[in-house]
């Protein structure tokens, strides 16, 4: 069973992150038994959503890690020309909701696992998948917490994001953020006599936009990233009951996107001075007034040095000469900051085709990844 026969069983689970993934991990869990591989699962409390993690060749050695998220994001709202979960083939692309991010991935490392188990190797190959990615990384976080007792850790972990099959050796941190900001009720006919929370909201977002122009025109700066500067979004704001009531509470949902060496610490704080700098005319008035700023979640960052052991190894693999760094957030920045899996981003496909309709993974890409894992194999047939 080749990779895309196995991509068009997954794209076929619906597994957005609001939903369980139990279905597909029985499904992988069983082409990995057929192979002979035994598998374990992780699952969430309500054992809706599991991790998988699973490794072939000998015990007791360090190994290479490839890891990949089974959940994918909405399609609601998205003018789709094909069914979001099924695989279509047109034109030399394969379509369907996680062809690109990142289940075709998967699929090639499914068959990659099947083909190492019959090979005999020196030095083991691992499998790990994972839910709840495109929520910030969370499902992951009980794998890592399994590997951090584990005797013995993979050495190298592949992360396989779609990065057109170049070797990615970091990604920004993110930091999931809340304002929440109160005010005083009142009648809209006498809104200046009441405290409008929407409009406090508004000046907090105007802070959260001039630090931005603060950290873009005098931040740390890093070329290999498209926007090269640490980012702060706002991406959710929330408030009010009816036109003609005051409102009294509004909450808006914010992000920072941070390179490495960021003080993340110091942005937050300059935020909330930027709040209490709000408030402190309001205060005599409406005493109740706040904006309060919660830390929601987080993720590490990821700066794989580009002459290091991993990176020259999974150059070797797929024959790339230079390296990248992605935009997007990946667990790679979990596995090196709480397990020290030396880790770089490496798989099939490009994000500007993933969240979006119509998303797909070229044939070529798909083909490009199985010569990488074939690659692999053989070393580690050879050992490392």
């Amino acid at each position: 069973m080749k990779s895309r026969e196995i991509l068009s069983r997954l794209l076929a689970f619906d597994t957005v992150s609001n939903k369980p993934n139990m279905a597909l991990m029985d499904y992988v869990q069983g082409l990995l038994a057929d192979a002979g591989i035994a598998s374990k699962l992780i699952p969430n409390d309500g054992e809706t959503k599991a991790n998988l993690y699973a490794t072939v060749g000998p015990a007791g050695l360090g190994g290479v890690m490839l890891s990949g998220h089974t959940d994918v994001v909405p399609v609601e709202g998205q003018s789709w020309t094909v069914p979001p979960f099924a695989l279509t083939e047109q034109d030399g692309r394969l379509y369907g909701r996680g062809a690109a991010d990142m289940k075709g991935f998967v699929a090639c490392a499914i068959v990659a696992m099947t083909e190492a188990a019959r090979r005999p190797l020196k030095t083991p190959m691992h499998l790990a998948l994972s839910y709840d990615e495109e929520i910030g990384c969370m499902g992951v976080r009980s794998l890592i917490d399994m590997l951090q007792t584990a005797p013995v850790r993979p050495r190298m972990c592949i992360v396989g994001e779609p990065t057109g099959m170049q070797v990615a050796t970091g990604h920004k941190g993110k930091i999931a953020l809340r304002a929440t900001c109160v005010g005083r009720e009142g009648h809209s006919a006498l809104a200046p006599l009441a405290l409008n929370a929407l409009h406090l909201a508004a000046d907090f977002v105007n802070v959260v936009r001039s630090l931005q122009a603060e950290v873009a025109a005098n931040g740390l700066h890093d070329g290999d990233y498209d926007v090269p500067y640490s980012t702060l979004h706002v991406g959710k704001l929330n408030g009010g009951v009816q036109v003609n009531i005051v409102p009294n509470h509004a909450v808006v949902d914010f992000e920072i996107r941070s390179l490495a060496g960021e003080d993340t610490d110091a942005l937050i704080a300059a935020m909330n001075r930027g709040a209490q700098a709000i408030l402190a005319p309001l205060h005599a008035q409406f005493p109740e007034a706040d904006i309060r700023i919660e830390r929601l979640w987080d993720y590490p960052g990821l700066g794989t040095a580009s002459d290091a052991a991993v990176v020259n190894f999974v150059k070797g693999l797929t024959g790339a000469n230079g390296t990248m760094k992605v935009a997007f957030g990946t667990e790679g920045g979990l596995f090196d900051a709480r397990l020290g899996i030396a880790t770089v981003i490496c798989g099939p496909g490009s994000m500007m085709q993933g969240h979006k309709p119509d998303e797909y993974v070229s044939v070529e890409q798909i083909e490009r990844c199985e010569a990488m894992l074939s690659a692999l194999i053989e070393h580690l047939e050879r050992g490392l």
